[in-house]
């Protein structure tokens, strides 16, 4: 079965510039660029199967050190015949434990493993003939990931669940895993969210991140806050100071709250105090969860609509007569095409607003003596109707089809 590089390779005009200036884009072609944008689709299944597996190695190798601990110890001699026997079963039975949850951890790998698969099948059966199709089962897709990363989970599930979508095309497990920690983060609790970094240590450290430390440093100010201050200095010596290396400047920050209090003015550490410092751990959690694996930081709905917002944005947009047609006249397409550039226009583009089809010389438009402009198809076709006559269908203004008078696109 070939995987999605592969296929890309094997597609007609896949990134040849010689061929894609002889021929335009086949329906194939367009669908091969498509598949690139599966990358998250692919990598997140990919990373938890990853983190699965490092994580049961952790644990067989130390029931295995617990196990050839046990066994050495029978090298006393000292022990007599009936605490050897009880020993030996002690043993006996934890090695049939061990047993099964070798099995059990085995089943879940191996339908990490099938998702993995069953992802790769997915992208594998996108044909020309199946696209329509198979592009609503990826709306879907986007409208999902959306939901569960706005904490939409219920919705979320719903949605996969009435749009037939297969458990193993999105990622509910693993935002599941995720709102744990997020809703423990808004009741202001961080010990799930500390026991995740330490679940994650390894690649945590890896990309230098600093959400344990911020973690140690909120829970800090919450005993300064509880004017528990011996035991804040007892927590700092435990828990802060092997950061002082690295942080430093942040730390003597914090450890000055100790003086100053939570009901201190001074702008420096009252901030330290206020409420959206865990509304910032939500955030910074969001981000670290995102980068563990593999996502993009931003919804892959915003990604897709700021790309077509992107090549709709122009000045006009944000002018008070903007046409209600516009996605652009809505405040919140408004707002998410906000720090996207102007689309570059080579020439003019009219559409006309009867017919909601393109000006062109093929169809040129014609201005009306009121000042208003349509095309030569709409008004061509009003006048048939109406024996020669023409209404504005925005003013109601009404003159003959000689009156009106050839625009130029310039």
């Amino acid at each position: 079965m070939s995987s999605p590089m592969e296929i890309e390779a094997q597609l007609p005009n896949g990134n040849s510039t010689a061929a894609t200036a002889i021929n335009p884009p086949s329906k194939l072609g367009k669908l091969a660029e498509s598949l690139k944008l599966e990358h998250q689709f692919l990598r997140v299944p990919f990373e938890h199967y990853k983190k699965m597996i490092r994580a049961n190695h952790r644990a067989v190798e130390k029931e295995v050190s617990a196990i050839i601990s046990g066994v050495s110890d029978f090298e006393d001699s000292n022990r007599s015949r009936d605490e050897t026997v009880n020993q030996l079963n002690s043993l006996v039975s934890r090695l049939q434990g061990f047993k099964r949850k070798l099995e059990e951890e085995s089943r879940t790998e191996q339908l990490q493993a099938q998702r993995c698969r069953a992802r790769l099948d997915h992208l594998e059966s996108a044909e020309v003939d199946n696209l329509p199709e198979w592009n609503s089962i990826r709306l879907k897709r986007i409208l999902v990931d959306y939901m569960l990363r706005m904490s939409y989970y219920g919705t979320a599930s719903k949605l996969a669940e009435s749009s037939n979508i297969k458990q193993d095309l999105v990622d509910e497990d693993v935002f599941f895993e995720a709102r744990k920690v997020i809703d423990a983060l808004k009741k202001k609790e961080v010990a799930p969210a500390l026991a995740w970094c330490a679940d994650n240590k390894s690649r945590l450290k890896k990309s230098k991140s600093k959400f344990e430390f911020q973690l140690r440093l909120q829970e800090f100010i919450e005993l300064v806050r509880a004017e528990n201050n011996m035991q804040a200095i007892s927590y700092a010596r435990k828990y802060l100071a092997p950061w002082g290396a690295t942080h430093m400047k942040e730390l003597q920050r914090v450890m000055a709250t100790l003086a100053f209090r939570s009901n201190t003015e001074c702008v420096t550490y009252k901030v330290l105090f206020e409420a959206k410092q865990w509304d910032y751990l939500v955030d910074q959690f969001k981000q670290e969860f995102c980068k563990l694996y593999g996502m993009t930081l931003e919804p892959l709905l915003n990604i897709y609509l700021q790309a077509g917002l992107s090549a709709l944005k122009t000045p006009f947009c944000y002018e008070d007569d903007c046409t209600k047609e516009d996605p652009l006249s809505q405040e919140s397409f408004r707002k998410l095409a906000l720090p996207l550039p102007y689309s570059k226009q080579h020439h003019s583009k009219l559409v006309c607003y009867i017919t909601k089809e393109l000006m062109d010389t093929e169809n040129p438009p014609l201005v009306l003596p009121n000042g208003y402009v349509y095309s030569t198809k709409a008004l061509e076709e009003m006048a048939k109707q109406n024996d020669g006559k023409i209404t504005c269908p925005r003013t109601g203004f009404v003159c003959d089809y000689t009156d009106v008078v050839k625009a130029f696109i310039s």
